[in-house]
């Protein structure tokens, strides 16, 4: 079992999102200004599965592109010691994004971002989403640090 480095309640400091939203469990590594890997444990109970599709649920590609985006704002506050500051994250671009299997109920999504460029408050990330080492999705994406009483 992986080292929990940054277990649930922590994020939720680091973090604004709250379920049903909180698409990241836990962080098992995190290298600041550089990388970190998050975990998803995939339920059946999470709720985008009612309507993701009934009968076959599939964990939508843009929520797994969140679950990456998820990780990579915890990194940043990490990395800029910016906890219980109440600090956003936005996204500002998302490019390249692939997605290679399916996600389904009972999987461990792991969600593996590097920082490619950082400046004070605009980020640059590769993320790898991966079920078992099998890659299922990719992305670039880029996010904005925004203070909350501007945001």
């Amino acid at each position: 079992m992986s080292k929990i480095v940054i277990d649930c309640n922590k994020l939720m400091r680091m973090l604004p999102h709250r379920y049903p939203f909180l698409l990241v469990d836990y962080l098992e590594q995190v290298s600041v200004n550089e990388s970190a890997v998050g975990v998803k444990n995939v339920s059946i109970g999470d709720p985008f599965f009612q309507g993701h599709f009934p009968g076959n649920p599939i964990m939508p590609g843009v929520l797994i592109v969140e679950s990456m985006a998820q990780t990579a704002g915890a990194l940043v506050v990490e990395s800029l010691g910016l906890h219980d500051s109440g600090s956003l994250v936005y996204f500002m671009s998302i490019e390249n994004a692939k997605f290679r299997k399916l996600v389904i109920p009972g999987d461990v999504l792991k969600l593996y971002v590097k920082v490619k460029k950082a400046r004070t408050k605009i980020w640059k990330f590769q993320g790898i989403a991966k079920v078992d080492d099998n890659i299922v999705a990719e992305s670039e994406f880029t996010a904005m640090m925004v203070d909350p009483d501007k945001g």
